[in-house]
């Protein structure tokens, strides 16, 4: 088991785990929180209604939706902007497992800080497109 944990070290799927490890508390205590008001309203009658839980869980998250939504946008951005877990189980290696976040990193430490300034402007920039194309297209839903 060791060996086999050692073996995902450096790898992008080691990258991927540790994100999801942190995202994941921060955006089903941000969840929770945004379904606790409709549960108050509607919990009651689900549950008088027959509803199991976990099919009143999913018909509150359909109620709490946008507010689901942006809470996991701030999961999200939690993600992108992570340097020291990706940095420690990814290793930072060029043209493996070098990320922007990494990258800005690397580049700020070389001196060079017009273009980890660059890299940082980017990852906003996506950060901002994904936040405001997710709100796009729940509008025109």
């Amino acid at each position: 088991m060791l060996s086999r944990s050692l073996a995902l070290l450096f790898t992008p799927s080691a990258m991927v785990i540790a994100q999801a490890l942190l995202a994941a508390p921060m955006i089903i205590a941000l969840a929770h929180r945004a379904i606790e008001e409709p549960w108050q309203e509607y919990g009651g009658g689900l549950r008088v209604d027959g509803a199991t839980r976990l099919r009143s869980i999913r018909m509150l998250l359909a109620i709490a939706r946008r507010s689901v939504v942006t809470r996991v946008l701030a999961g999200f951005g939690r993600t992108i902007s992570e340097v020291g877990a990706v940095l420690i189980v990814g290793g930072n290696i060029a043209g493996y497992t070098r990320i922007m976040t990494t990258a800005i990193v690397l580049k700020t430490s070389e001196g060079e800080l017009g273009l980890a300034l660059g890299f940082g402007l980017v990852l906003i920039g996506i950060g901002i497109v994904v936040s405001a194309s997710a709100f796009v297209l729940w509008e025109r839903r």
